[in-house]
């Protein structure tokens, strides 16, 4: 299926495609927006089952949320392109890497792991999602996302995300979430072969930086960048500008 998408940025530049985590939709990137349309493209889409994307019935495998991604270059007649993609996107990230290496140029892993268990933990949201109970995951989801210090000093950005996994459909998030129980990557990681950074919070509960260091000892091309506590999951928001300036050190070469 070829999900919602925009573009942002120079028509002309070359492009960046950005990949969001389970729950969020393109607009999870708005702190980057700024920095990366100077330079770039920049391609954005909602994952199947999120914001404007259609939700077919669950599960879903890594393997349909990156074929959604080839099919959504290939309808926009894109034949390489830069790709990040943080948590679940950097799982379909991984796997485009490995399985159509001819359609990436640099790559960046953001607070990512190529295996994320046990599997009853991810079979237990999914069904809370389809039980109609997706917010009582929430709360607990903000405070794996954001440290206490950022909860308490930026409310506002806290509770717009918040609504927006909130909000997701429950197939959607029920579907990723299974898509997550079955992912295991660690050998098939060295089958990448772009120049790929592997960014990290040092804070992190939910992919600590032992699981990029994983990625990155299996991935010949890669380089390590670890972002300092108290930074949490969704370091894109935590810490904006150390992100975005190691993801433009990167991408820029």
């Amino acid at each position: 299926m070829i999900p919602y998408h925009r573009f942002d940025g120079p028509a002309d530049a070359p492009v960046l495609l950005l990949s969001n985590s389970l729950g969020t939709t393109h607009q999870m990137w708005e702190p980057q927006m700024p920095a990366l349309t100077a330079h770039f493209r920049v391609l954005r889409y909602d994952r199947r089952g999120h914001g404007q994307s259609e939700v077919p019935p669950g599960p879903y495998s890594m393997a349909d949320l990156g074929g959604d991604v080839i099919e959504l270059l290939d309808s926009l007649e894109l034949e390489r392109v830069s790709y990040c993609g943080l948590s679940i996107g950097g799982m379909d990230a991984m796997w485009n890497a490995a399985n159509a290496p001819e359609r990436i140029d640099r790559l960046a892993l953001c607070s990512t792991s190529p295996c994320l268990s046990p599997r009853e933990l991810w079979d237990e949201r999914a069904a809370t999602a389809r039980a109609g109970a997706l917010d009582t995951l929430v709360d607990a989801t903000m405070e794996r996302w954001f440290s206490d210090a950022f909860r308490a000093e930026q409310p506002a950005t806290v509770a717009r995300i918040r609504a927006m996994v909130a909000s997701t459909p429950a197939e959607g998030y029920a579907g990723c979430s299974e898509a997550i129980r079955d992912w295991e990557f660690a050998g098939e990681l060295g089958r990448i072969s772009a120049p790929t950074l592997v960014l990290s919070a040092e804070d992190d509960p939910s992919t600590p930086p032992e699981h990029g260091r994983v990625i990155a000892n299996a991935v010949e091309s890669a380089t390590v960048a670890v972002l300092p506590s108290p930074t949490r999951h969704l370091s894109n928001w935590e810490q904006p500008e150390a992100f975005t300036a190691a993801l433009l050190e990167h991408l820029l070469g």
